[in-house]
C-alpha cells in the first residue's frame, strides 16, 4: 500500500480539510483508502470514515510505541493510505521531536510528507520557512499544497517556491466558507452530528480535483514493506471467549480501532447505545464505556433510567468494567445537575477551561493488580470530578524544563476500573491483561 503523510507548519494550517478532500477524491477514483491519524485525536479519524467508508486509525509513538505504530500502520487495508499529522511537522513531546508527525514518518521507513500551508501576506518569507522545515531535521518533504488563497496569490508563492526550494508544488484550495466545519468545547463536532457532511466532503473533493495535481501526489507515495518485528508475540492477549460490551452512540464515541482489534481477538463483542437502548446486552463479562461527549448528552442520559440502573446493578455484582474520561463521568452521580449511573460516589461537572491537556504517565500500585503497572496515556477534558472513592492513579507530567507536574485519578471499585486517562491497549498490554484478569 502505497502512502503519504499530510503535515503543516502549525494547527490550522489546512491538513484536516486536504486530508478530507483528497480521501474522497481518490475514492470518487474508486480507489480503497485507509485513512491515518498522527496522535491521540478520536474525532478526526471519524471524519476520516466518513470520507473514505472505511474506519481510520491511531499512529501514536507515545501511547503505542513504535512496534505498535508499526502494527497499527501494517494493519491497514487499502489501495493508498492517506496519514493525517499533528500539529507542525515537528511538534513533538515538549520542546522535542519525539512522537510527532516526523518521529511517525522516520519509524515508517522515511515516509514521504507533503506539506498543506496556509500563507498570509508573505513571498519569499514563506520559501524561507519552507527550506527550513526540510532541513531542520531533513525530513523526506516532497511537496506543498496552499490552502486559503486565491488563483493569483497561488501564482504568485508557485513560481517563488518551485524557483528558491527545490520543491514541487501540487496545487491550492481556494478559499470556501462552506468548507468550515464547527467546533465545541474539545474541538470539531462529532461527524455524526453534521447533517449536510457528505456535501461537505464533496465539494472539497470537488476543489482538489479541479485544483490539485493528485496524480502528482500519487506518483510521490511510498510503499512499506511489512520487516519482521516481534510484534505480534508482544502484542497479543490469549482468546478467552469473553462476551464484550462495548458503549457507542453520540455520546460515547472515543475508541481506538486498536483498542477494538485487541478486545476482539479475545471475545465476542457486543456495541450497545447508553441513549437508546434500555439495558446493557445479556451475559457479559467485560464492559467498556469509552470517551465522548456525555455532557453535551446529559439531558438524553438522564431520561434512559432502565440502562442506568442496568449498569449499576451489574457494576454492584462485580461485572468487569473499564471506563475512561466521558465513561468515567457518565458512571457518577451527576453529570451538572443530571442524574447518571451513579454507581461512583461523587458528581461530575463541565469547568470553564481545560483541566488537563496532553500526554502524560500514569502509575499503579502492584497492590491493586498483583504487579507494578506503567502507563503512556493522554488526557484532554474541559470538566472534573469530585468523588468519595479510592484513587489508584499516581499520574505525572514532565514539562519542557524537566519539572514534573503530579496529580491523583483513576478509581478502583468493585471490579471497575474508572479515570480520565485515555489509553491505546497496544502500548499497555499489561493493563488490558489485568483488567481481563482479575
Amino acid at each position: 500500500m502505497k502512502s503519504i503523510i499530510i503535515s503543516s507548519n502549525c494547527s490550522g494550517g489546512g491538513k484536516t480539510t486536504f486530508t478530507l478532500g483528497i480521501m474522497k477524491a481518490l475514492k470518487e477514483r474508486g480507489l480503497c483508502v485507509q485513512g491515518y491519524k498522527v496522535g491521540p485525536d478520536y474525532i478526526d479519524t471519524a471524519f476520516h470514515k466518513e470520507a473514505t467508508g472505511i474506519e481510520s486509525r491511531n499512529l501514536d509513538i507515545f501511547l503505542m510505541g513504535k512496534d505498535g505504530v508499526r502494527k497499527s500502520y501494517f494493519n491497514g487495508k487499502g489501495d493508498v493510505g492517506i496519514i493525517e499529522g499533528v500539529m507542525g511537522l515537528y511538534d513533538g513531546l515538549g520542546t522535542t521531536t519525539n512522537s510527532s508527525t516526523y518521529d511517525v514518518s522516520n519509524t515508517l521507513e522515511n515516509m514521504p510528507i507533503l506539506l498543506v500551508l496556509s500563507p498570509k501576506g508573505q513571498s519569499s518569507t514563506l520559501c524561507a520557512e519552507i527550506n527550513g522545515l526540510k532541513s531542520y531535521r531533513n525530513a523526506n518533504i516532497v511537496g506543498v499544497v496552499l490552502n486559503c488563497v486565491s488563483e493569483k496569490y497561488y501564482k504568485l508563492l508557485k513560481y517563488a517556491i518551485e524557483e528558491n526550494c527545490n520543491i514541487k508544488v501540487f496545487g491550492y484550495i481556494p478559499k470556501n466558507e462552506e468548507l468550515k466545519i464547527s467546533s465545541r468545547h474539545l474541538g470539531l463536532v462529532q461527524s455524526m452530528e453534521i447533517d449536510n457532511l457528505q456535501e461537505k466532503l464533496l465539494l472539497c473533493s470537488n476543489l482538489i480535483n479541479q485544483y490539485v495535481d493528485i496524480d502528482g501526489i500519487l506518483g510521490n507515495m511510498l510503499e512499506v514493506k511489512n520487516p519482521i518485528y516481534n510484534y505480534e508475540t508482544k502484542l497479543h492477549i490469549k482468546n478467552n471467549n469473553l462476551n464484550i460490551g462495548i458503549a457507542l452512540d453520540k455520546a460515547f464515541s472515543f475508541y481506538y480501532k486498536d483498542n477494538i482489534e485487541l478486545l476482539k481477538s479475545i471475545g465476542n463483542i457486543i456495541y450497545f447505545s447508553p441513549l437508546n437502548d434500555k439495558k446493557l446486552p445479556d451475559d457479559l463479562d467485560f464492559l467498556y464505556i469509552g470517551g465522548g461527549y456525555p455532557e453535551v448528552f446529559k439531558e438524553e442520559l438522564e431520561k434512559n433510567i432502565s440502562m442506568r440502573k442496568s449498569i449499576k446493578d451489574a457494576l454492584n455484582l462485580g461485572l468487569k468494567c473499564y471506563a475512561e474520561c466521558g465513561g468515567l463521568m457518565y458512571l457518577t452521580e451527576e453529570i451538572d445537575g443530571y442524574s447518571m449511573v451513579g454507581f461512583l460516589d461523587g458528581k461530575s461537572e463541565v469547568t470553564k477551561g481545560l483541566k488537563r491537556f496532553g500526554y502524560c504517565t500514569v502509575n499503579i500500585d502492584r497492590k491493586y493488580f498483583g504487579e507494578d503497572i506503567k502507563i503512556n496515556a493522554h488526557e484532554f477534558h474541559k470538566s472534573d470530578v469530585n468523588l468519595n472513592e479510592n484513587e489508584i492513579y499516581n499520574v505525572e507530567k514532565t514539562q519542557y524544563d524537566g519539572e514534573k507536574l503530579t496529580w491523583q485519578c483513576g478509581y478502583l471499585k468493585n471490579n471497575t476500573l474508572a479515570g480520565y486517562a485515555h489509553i491505546n491497549f497496544l502500548g499497555n498490554i499489561k493493563l488490558l491483561e489485568s483488567l481481563i484478569n482479575r
